[in-house]
């Protein structure tokens, strides 16, 4: 979609280019002196981010600085390529969890079902659900966040708004699957204990993913016709549109 934008000035940029590289096989190394070597290990992710400072060397190489400032987007895209050290990834999990737990508290609170919490422990009238690992929802969050990033990269401008909007994205993943569980769990409660372990449960994530996009939507479409009021703002010029809303 923006190719003629990015290359529209291409100049080739040898030293700058060939010194990136080399220090991306640099970093390859160091990170082959470490060990542990497998998926989850800090080796394991300086592998691959030296593979992406390879591949942004060769860009820089072919294509030059101008190039690179215009594609900085997507090149800085590529880093969700490289997988987070499990030491990193347990603490954004039990974040997720924290916040997980703390909404369906709410939630059960605000619909007057009686409810007792210890840790990550929720006991309602009939059962007692553990808010685990598996639900802290870190993939949809991975997922919601991908979609966030590409949407305000495509339809907002300020760096402000675009931080918010990703801020509020996650605030969002956390609210997401506090209704994710509190639904089961009362759904369970009150029509039948197998929507714990049935196909809601286990397959039916996108359609809470689908829930948090509509939420974020009307919040996207705010921030954007902020932006065009505030340009049209500066040039004196206001559009029927924003005058009738």
């Amino acid at each position: 979609m923006e190719r003629s934008r990015i290359f529209s000035t291409v100049r080739w940029s040898p030293a700058p280019g060939i010194g990136l590289a080399l220090a991306g096989l640099f970093l390859f190394w160091l990170a082959t002196r470490l060990s542990p070597q497998q998926p989850g290990s800090w080796s394991f992710s300086l592998q691959i981010l030296s593979v992406l400072i390879l591949w942004l060397g060769g860009f820089l190489l072919c294509y030059g600085f101008d190039a690179l400032r215009a594609a900085a987007f997507p090149l800085i895209f590529l880093v969700l390529t490289v997988p987070l050290p499990d030491e990193i990834l347990d603490r954004i999990i039990y974040a997720l969890q924290a916040g997980s737990t703390a909404i369906t508290y709410f939630i059960f609170q605000a619909v007057g079902t009686p409810v007792v919490r210890q840790g990550f422990l929720l006991s309602v009238p009939g059962v007692t659900i553990e808010i685990a690992k598996e639900c802290s929802s870190i993939r949809s969050s991975i997922a919601l966040l991908i979609t966030c990033l590409l949407a305000a990269h495509l339809y907002l401008r300020t760096t402000w708004k675009i931080v918010l909007f990703v801020v509020l994205a996650m605030a969002v993943s956390v609210v997401k699957n506090g209704i994710r569980i509190a639904t089961l769990t009362l759904l369970s409660i009150h029509v039948d204990p197998g929507f714990l372990t049935g196909k809601l449960h286990q397959r039916g994530g996108f359609v809470f993913f689908l829930i948090a996009l509509a939420i974020l939507y009307p919040i996207l479409v705010l921030l954007q016709k902020s932006e065009h009021f505030g340009q049209n703002a500066e040039t004196g010029k206001v559009t029927p549109a924003l005058v009738s809303e």
